[in-house]
């Protein structure tokens, strides 16, 4: 119990230290906003505002979600401490989630990184841990796109979820921004 409660007041103080620093964009891509149910998903009927119209069929994925399209965000922009912030809210929401120990893990990983090419990597995991809970989970509404860059990862290439068909692409952020193609798409 004290646990769920930590985990919640710990969501709710990173949706809030995120909210008041503003994340600066504005793209129609990653826009959101949460509520204080959207950051502690501890209630069966938990309302999460979609992120470009995407809603996930589990309320405690759809929480994760928001942050994920925030991680994304902050490393095709290359920042590191938006990167962490984010990290802390997925490791957070990954706790109530079935099978979400390896993408806390993972999370904590992002989080205690300490430059953005270790983030990156880590990424890399996560976002193949959540690609398969996301397709196990399947969507209620939206359309969502697993992206690869076969030269992430050392050549040996790393996938991504976007909202949007346009690649923009968080392992090399402006170095190499459209490096990538649509693999899959979840509807």
């Amino acid at each position: 119990m004290i646990k769920k409660w930590m985990t919640g007041i710990g969501l709710l103080l990173v949706t809030f230290f995120w909210m008041a620093c503003g994340n600066g964009n504005d793209s129609t891509n990653n826009k959101a906003t949460t509520d204080s149910a959207a950051a502690a998903p501890q209630q069966d009927t938990v309302s999460v505002t979609p992120v470009a119209g995407v809603v996930l069929k589990e309320d405690a994925l759809n929480a994760i979600y928001i942050h994920y399209m925030r991680l994304t965000d902050a490393l095709t922009a290359g920042e590191v401490a938006a990167a962490r912030i984010a990290g802390s809210a997925i490791e957070a929401g990954a706790a109530n989630i079935p099978g979400g120990a390896g993408l806390a893990r993972t999370a904590a990983g992002i989080m205690a990184a300490g430059d953005i090419e270790t983030q990156r990597t880590a990424f890399a995991a996560l976002s193949e841990d959540f690609i398969a809970l996301v397709k196990k989970s399947g969507l209620q509404r939206g359309t969502l796109y697993v992206d690869f860059c076969p030269m992430a990862m050392n050549d040996k290439g790393a996938y991504w979820l976007s909202a949007n068909k346009v690649i923009s692409n968080p392992y090399f952020g402006a170095e190499m921004l459209t490096c990538g193609e649509v693999k899959t798409t979840i509807q």
